[in-house]
Parts: C-alpha cells; structure tokens; sequence
C-alpha cells in the first residue's frame, strides 16, 4: 500500500474536532438545548492545559468533565476552550485545547466521538517531549491506555456506545 503522504488521519481528526468547537460555540452563545448535554475526556497532562493543582494530583492522568445544568464562564476560542465548573464546592477554572481532548459525548443522542492525542503522558507520569528531528504536525499518533478505575470519579463513555 503506497505511503499516505496527505495525511488523512490527521485532516480527518482535525475536521471532528471543529465539530466539538462549532458545538460549544453554539452553547456558549446559546446555552445547551433541549436534552443535549456532554461528557468531554481529556488528558490533564496534555500541552496548554490549565487546571488547578488540587485538581491534577486528583486526576494526574486524565479527566472527564460534564457539561450539563452547572457550568458557567464558557468561553471557546479556536484552539481550546475554558470553562467554570464546581469540585466539592469549589468554583474550578479549566483551560482545555481541543488538541488535549481524547472524547466527546451527547448520551441525549447517543452522539459520540474519539480522538487520538498526539502526544501523551509517559510511565513517569510526564508529557513525552518532542525530540528536535522528530516536528509536532508530524509525530505519532500514540494510543492511550484506558485509565485505572478511580470509584465514581471517571466516566466510562463505552456504557453510553451503542454495540
């Protein structure tokens, strides 16, 4: 098979992500219709993430934020998007790119996507660097494992798939 030189994989995810941000444009202009809410995963560790260091020793691998009756201060942007949520009642600002995110889900209407995060955490629990000969548009999609089980803290998006 000759070597993808265009780089589908990439255009592909690149063009899913724009859905993820044309969606939350729309409810940060708009507000969440109907039923419509979202489970976003994403990698904490990832480049350009912002969160609180109360929040990353909690969640030092990955996290799954819902977007649903509380949330405020949404702001999207064409790179990422930030949004004000409460942990244990205390107001949380996050700082999310769109690069960081590994899935996107609307149980309403059973709509979900999955993306691949170009560059993830090591085994030490540091972002992998990128090495001088090895540029960022064209490193290798590195799969992530499934993160460990952390009691009602991580939502599984597999139980909202259909099979």
């Amino acid at each position: 098979m000759a070597e993808d030189l265009i780089r589908y994989d990439i255009l592909a995810q690149e063009a899913l992500r724009g859905v993820v941000r044309k969606v939350l444009s729309e409810v940060a202009r708009t507000g969440l219709p109907g039923d419509h809410h979202f489970f976003i995963s994403f990698v904490t560790k990832a480049p350009g993430v912002r969160m609180s260091q109360r929040l990353l020793e909690q969640y030092d691998k990955e996290m799954t934020i819902v977007l649903q009756n509380q949330f405020g201060a949404l702001r999207v942007t064409e790179t990422g998007f930030e949004v004000e949520l409460s942990f244990d009642g205390r107001p949380e600002l996050l700082a999310i790119p769109f690069s960081a995110i590994k899935g996107f889900f609307d149980p309403s209407v059973q709509f979900g996507l999955q993306f691949d995060v170009e560059r993830v955490v090591g085994d030490d629990g540091e972002i992998e660097p990128e090495t001088a000969d090895e540029p960022h548009a064209d490193a290798p999609v590195k799969p992530i494992a499934a993160p460990e089980a952390q009691g009602e803290k991580v939502v599984s998006l597999d139980s909202f798939r259909k099979k």
